[in-house]
């Protein structure tokens, strides 16, 4: 832990990389389900979803505690301020923003009083796409409460719990006990994954009969049904986590894929804002049918989901609109610190 707090790269590309990968993963995801839901239909998009679904949000949340060594020893009011402060803001700005354009529907259906009841359970269970970065302050407060103990206790416990497994309909409560484990190992163990990730560098070949190795076997578990069973969903986590920083890896070896890199050092900004291209670009297909193919227009949606926020952001950099995505002075608890905008910090 000590050599990652003292780490003072600003960025590192196979992280990047790996985020990147995650995040057109998630809206991938998102994004073909919504499709198929409209359409009444699957499409050939749903075979890549389902592949993904054992290691997408599990490699999301260890690529987020890779870097936490490096500030959970800080004072109890700048950890708040970087690690709870800093998402909530997002957090409710963004769900405010998502709220304004569902409103109407809530609106129909349960007047003024079912509007204003459904945004405040917002505060209670996370709203829509926005899950992840309302549990990520809990976590990262976990973490540090938690510091002082053991950690092969820690991991026996979040283990335990995401092999349980909890389903009780409550969002916080469920992601909690499926996803702790992930983001615990990642602040354990990276040092660890850090050096696996230099391995994979230097023997590229060996990486790649790796890679497809695992692809045969995650692609197996996942059609026979059993990628979800007790102790292999957590087993398919972790080696799925560790086929993507192999993949991040290989692809910062080689430089390939630049735009990908791009979108994982801007990650929350696609996490951010992907719901209103995503949603507009499906109902514009749909509607006019345009492309006949249920796949291709699942990923073009994707396509949109990913690139539209970018380039929104890069439009809207240094204007009075940049509080969308970069927190303003008067919303940090002291002094604001100038780190990058990245939902892995």
């Amino acid at each position: 832990m000590k050599a990652m707090a003292t780490y003072e790269k600003p960025r590192i590309d196979w992280v990047d990389y790996a985020k990147g990968f995650c995040i057109v993963m998630v809206v991938m995801m998102h994004s073909t389900l919504g499709v198929e839901a409209a359409a009444g239909r699957e499409s050939w998009m749903h075979y890549f979803v389902a592949f993904a679904k054992p290691f997408r949000m599990p490699d999301f949340f260890l690529i987020s505690g890779l870097f936490l060594a490096r500030v959970i020893d800080r004072n109890w009011r700048d950890y708040l301020d970087k690690k709870v402060v800093h998402f909530f803001y997002f957090y409710v700005l963004w769900v405010t923003i998502q709220f304004v354009f569902k409103a109407p529907a809530f609106l129909a259906s349960g007047g003024v009083a079912g509007v204003v009841q459904q945004y405040a359970l917002t505060f209670i269970e996370p709203f829509g796409t926005l899950w992840f970065i309302y549990m990520l302050p809990v976590f990262f407060v976990v973490t540090k409460l938690t510091r002082r103990v053991p950690p092969l206790g820690i991991f026996m416990v979040a283990a335990a719990l995401e092999i349980a497994p909890i389903h009780t309909g409550w969002i916080m409560i469920d992601e909690f006990a499926a996803r702790f484990v992930y983001f615990f190992m990642g602040y354990w163990l990276a040092n660890y994954i850090f050096a696996f990730a230099a391995g994979v560098q230097k023997d590229p070949w060996l990486a790649l009969a790796g890679l497809g190795a695992w692809a045969v076997g995650n692609d197996l578990l996942v059609v026979k049904g059993y990628s979800e069973l007790p102790f292999l969903s957590l087993a398919l986590g972790f080696v799925g986590a560790g086929a993507v920083v192999t993949i991040a890896a290989l692809l910062a070896k080689v430089n390939w894929l630049s735009l990908l890199r791009y979108a994982g050092e801007n990650s929350i900004v696609v996490y951010l804002a992907f719901f209103l291209p995503m949603a507009a670009t499906r109902a514009l297909l749909l509607k006019t049918g345009i492309v006949p193919d249920l796949g291709t227009v699942a990923l073009i949606v994707t396509a949109m989901g990913v690139v539209a926020p970018l380039l929104f952001h890069a439009a809207i950099r240094g204007t009075r609109f940049n509080f969308l995505f970069s927190r303003p002075a008067a919303f940090h608890l002291g002094a604001p610190r100038k780190t990058p905008l990245q939902p892995a910090e």
